[in-house]
């Protein structure tokens, strides 16, 4: 479960660090904003990635998700890229667990 979580993690990161520019150029957003609000969701999604052997982390997980969907009020794009990530990202999370579960049994 971690391995497919941190992936999501990492993949998110790299779509909302190159939604900063987007922010910017495009939508009109403050740089400071736009800065503080784009690489730094990207920093702390890399970080839960690798803080994912924890369980908390994955809490954190859920709350990034949440986050990036609410970046959809600076750029309308990531309302629709954002549930989709969400919905990649519990998806991650159910069959982790799952998988998790059935090697517990064997």
């Amino acid at each position: 479960m971690r391995g497919i979580c941190a992936a999501m993690l990492v993949f998110e990161a790299v779509v909302i660090a190159l939604a900063t520019p987007v922010m910017i150029a495009v939508e009109d957003v403050q740089t400071d904003v736009a800065l503080s609000v784009g690489l730094g969701l990207a920093f702390l999604a890399l970080l839960t990635a690798g803080l994912l052997r924890r369980p908390w982390a994955y809490v954190l997980g859920h709350a990034i998700q949440v986050a990036i969907i609410a970046m959809g009020f600076l750029v309308p794009a990531m309302f629709l890229v954002g549930v989709m990530f969400a919905a990649l990202w519990v998806t991650a999370y159910l069959l982790g667990r799952k998988i998790e579960a059935d090697k517990a049994v064997r």
